[in-house]
């Protein structure tokens, strides 16, 4: 089931809340096709090189020991590996629908069925000078009875800076895109940072657009891949795991300006 974004009646997103997918590649609602007003693609789902990529979503590798991310698993000790730890994030009801504004509620589940997380997850579309703007917020709570953490490969022991988990982008570029923030250029200078903003300026099927993304939580770091592959990540548990307490929360709210052409926020 898909439902869409719209900004000004133009359909700018659509929404795949009850995605029929293989579980290893961790089903969960996501944002696919998202464009530009001009209606430039700029996300990516499934694509070969890495299948569970979903568009624009929320996934974590590691929550409590279930993969809701897909693919491999990053175990200490002996590197990416399949097990059979994968469960899904479900939608459970409509909380308010209008065609730029969603808000639902989901529940994060193990591979067993059972409830890891409650989530309140608002998506919405508002229009700005230079494009638009989506807006991706949550609320994450806990079980009364029980931590639940959340993990990556960095903190299950992979090196390279791969603490991804979290909001996650996966964008579609004919080359590899430029990434930046107000004070370092480029892949390996961008990636783990935690600066306001990160920018990723591409191409798709030649016509060019602009991605500034903001929101990053305290303790959030940006995980940014341009080379393998394009895409941008929030990320919860880039260096230390993150702790959601029984009866906790964790919250999060992030902006994505999407415009077409090459823009410059210093400007």
């Amino acid at each position: 089931m898909a439902v869409t974004l719209s900004v000004g009646g133009r359909v700018v997103a659509e929404y795949v809340v009850e995605p029929d997918l293989d579980a290893r590649h961790g089903p969960r609602p996501y944002l696919h096709p998202v464009r530009t007003l001009a209606g430039t693609p700029v996300t990516d789902a499934l694509p070969e090189d890495h299948v569970w990529h979903l568009g624009a979503s929320l996934a974590v590798q590691d929550v409590s020991g279930t993969n809701l991310w897909g693919g491999r698993t990053y175990v200490r000790d002996a590197g990416y590996t399949w097990l059979d730890d994968h469960g899904r994030i479900a939608h459970v009801e409509w909380l308010h629908r209008e065609p730029d504004r969603l808000v639902h509620r989901l529940h994060w589940l193990d591979r067993t069925g059972a409830v890891l997380l409650t989530e309140v997850r608002e998506v919405g579309a508002s229009e700005s000078e230079v494009g638009w703007v989506l807006d991706f917020a949550y609320t994450l709570t806990g079980p009364a009875d029980r931590e639940i953490v959340l993990g990556s490969p960095a903190t299950n022991g992979r090196p390279g800076g791969a603490g991804y988990g979290g909001f996650f982008w996966r964008a579609v570029a004919d080359e590899p895109p430029a990434v930046r923030t107000a004070g370092a250029e480029g892949e390996e200078c961008v990636n783990g940072s935690t600066e306001p903003w990160v920018l990723m300026a591409g191409a798709a099927g030649g016509r060019p657009y602009t991605l500034i993304f903001s929101g990053l939580g305290e303790d959030d770091h940006w995980f940014v891949r341009s080379g393998m592959y394009p895409g941008v990540c929030a990320a919860f548990a880039f260096e230390r795991v993150r702790r959601v307490p029984p009866g906790g929360t964790l919250a999060g709210r992030h902006a994505v300006l999407v415009a077409d052409g090459v823009i410059d926020p210093s400007h």
